[in-house]
């Protein structure tokens, strides 16, 4: 396939599997899921079709909104390629990405490894919206709202998209300001307002979650009920009115719109009084696929930057033999690792909670801790390999011609994507500190340091800065704590990363691993020392090679 296409000439990580060539993301996968997932065939997919099909949508084909159709009907409706829909449809039905979760006993790794590979935040939103409002039928739904599971999930035809609806213009990530009402007619609601201002898959959702206010409900979050929207109303008729799609930096896969709701018909989730907790839940399972996400599209620019590094000469020789390259590649790769150690992780953590309902447990709220720290550095992270990438390719990695700069921008959208640093940091706060997930983590680490063997000194360290970390938080002044947040969200998130890392390297013997978490650590908590010794530099080009023998 690669073969015949042009995007050959503009690609170097094109035509390859991007599932075999990624060793570090097969072991974690072994390790945390605790099986073997073979996940090739996507990888086949997501490195040939699907990675073209993601390029030429973002230049010459984003969706265009159809107000209007010929005998006068308002339509509403989002018209996407057709590559792009016959892709999304791949992806559901065929590669099964929406499914795992909803089989016997839930499998969340292998859809969030899914979305790692896809590593297109627009048509990986599409999935995630569609996956959320699954989710949440699942779990809180009535029997009637269940019916909806299988079209959304890619297990029968025809396919369904999700969305899920809960910003307002006047609020954004303050979800308690929120104005859009909700009336009870009988059995019934009907929902009203103005407007729902980051509406991703306007146009193109069967279905939607929206958040929306009983005019006898308490002021705040703690107001809100969810309510499921049908596209259609039960006249035939749009049940909302799409105003406009965004014009947008990136992300250009997804219609992004700003909807209107006009006596829409709903259907209320679960129970009145506990939308907010529902909607938090939500968001957990869309910050872990933006963390996924966001690690993803750095893999794709390490995979663009080492295959170019490879293959480009300056001063008579390969880039790649340069030492200072060799050291962008190693930091690239030592981020990319760590990050996607913390993710996983907070998957994990995930994994053996979801069932739990409000209230939660401590384990639950852990969970979130870990899913807060870990959508925000994989956000910054994602950022900033994406724009050494760039670096690494000179002049032409500002074209837009080329993949390298659009996985750039795609990047800048994944720290703000479902909360920003700040309400991430904030929310961090309130379940360690209010919700007593700290002792949880304090246990964890206990159980880390029965099982790192070496890189004992590492891991003491990193004990450290999280303990001293916890201590101040608990000792200081409220208004001192919510200043320094994102600080000691960063060190905690580095030291766990760091720790995992020796944690994988001991588990399963390698010696790659262990040498990642030491790099990760003077790379992240000591910047100011030495990091890389002559034993070091003379490791890195082992460290950064890619085995493509199965490509």
């Amino acid at each position: 396939m690669a073969e015949d296409s042009i995007f050959t000439h503009l690609s170097n990580a094109f035509g390859k599997n991007h599932f075999s060539l990624d060793k570090p993301l097969q072991l974690m996968l072994k390790y945390f899921a605790n099986e073997t997932l073979n996940l090739k065939s996507l990888g086949e997919y997501v490195g040939n079709e699907l990675y073209e099909t993601a390029q030429y949508v973002d230049q010459f084909a984003e969706p265009k909104l159809v107000t209007w159709g010929i005998n006068g009907e308002r339509v509403d409706e989002a018209w996407l390629a057709p590559s792009e829909r016959t892709a999304l449809e791949k992806l559901l039905h065929e590669f099964g990405v929406n499914r795992s979760p909803y089989k016997q006993g839930g499998n969340w790794f292998e859809h969030y490894a899914s979305i790692y590979l896809i590593a297109d935040p627009g048509i990986a939103c599409v999935i995630t919206l569609t996956n959320q409002t699954a989710y949440a039928l699942f779990k809180y739904g009535n029997e009637e709202q269940k019916k909806a599971i299988p079209y959304l999930i890619g297990e029968a035809p025809p396919q369904k998209f999700g969305a899920t609806w809960f910003t307002e213009i006047q609020g954004g990530s303050d979800l308690g300001a929120n104005k859009v009402e909700a009336t009870k007619k009988g059995d019934d609601w009907t929902i009203n307002g103005d407007t729902k201002y980051f509406a991703s898959d306007a146009g193109l959702a069967d279905y939607a979650l929206v958040t929306a206010r009983d005019k006898d409900s308490p002021s705040g979050a703690k107001g809100l009920s969810l309510f499921l929207l049908s596209k259609l109303d039960s006249s035939g008729k749009r049940n909302f009115l799409v105003r406009r799609l965004k014009d947008k930096s990136a992300t250009r896969n997804v219609p992004t719109g700003e909807v209107e709701f006009r006596d829409s018909e709903a259907s209320i989730i679960g129970e009145a009084s506990k939308g907010i907790y529902y909607t938090m839940e939500n968001l957990t399972v869309s910050r872990l696929a933006n963390s996924m996400g966001a690690l993803g599209l750095a893999r794709k620019s390490y995979l663009e930057s080492y295959y170019y590094c490879q293959k480009r000469s300056s001063f008579g020789k390969k880039l790649s033999e340069h030492p200072l390259i060799q050291k962008d590649l190693l930091e690239m790769e030592i981020w990319i690792e760590g990050s996607m150690a913390l993710s996983f992780k907070a998957i994990n953590a995930f994994q053996q909670n979801w069932h739990l309902v409000p209230p939660y447990s401590q384990n639950y709220d852990y969970a979130r801790v870990l899913t807060h720290i870990a959508k925000t550095l994989t956000g910054d992270m994602s950022a900033e390999v994406t724009k050494k990438a760039m670096e690494l390719h000179g002049g032409i990695g500002f074209l837009s011609e080329f993949p390298i700069e659009r996985l750039h921008r795609e990047s800048l959208v994944t720290p703000i994507w479902e909360g920003g640093s700040n309400i991430q940091a904030l929310d961090m706060l309130e379940a360690l500190l209010s919700k007593g997930a700290s002792q949880i983590l304090l246990s964890d680490l206990k159980l880390y340091e029965t099982r790192i063997k070496d890189g004992k000194e590492i891991f003491e360290k990193c004990r450290r800065i999280i303990e001293e970390t916890l201590g101040l938080m608990t000792r200081s002044p409220r208004q001192v704590v919510e200043f320094y947040a994102k600080d000691y969200l960063a060190k905690l998130g580095h030291s766990l990363a760091a720790i995992i890392l020796l944690d994988l390297g001991n588990s399963l013997s390698s010696e790659r691993f262990l040498l990642g978490g030491e790099l990760y650590f003077y790379r992240f908590l000591r910047q100011n020392e030495e990091y890389l010794p002559e034993r070091i530099v003379s490791k890195a080009r082992h460290f950064i090679s890619i085995d493509d023998d199965e490509a």
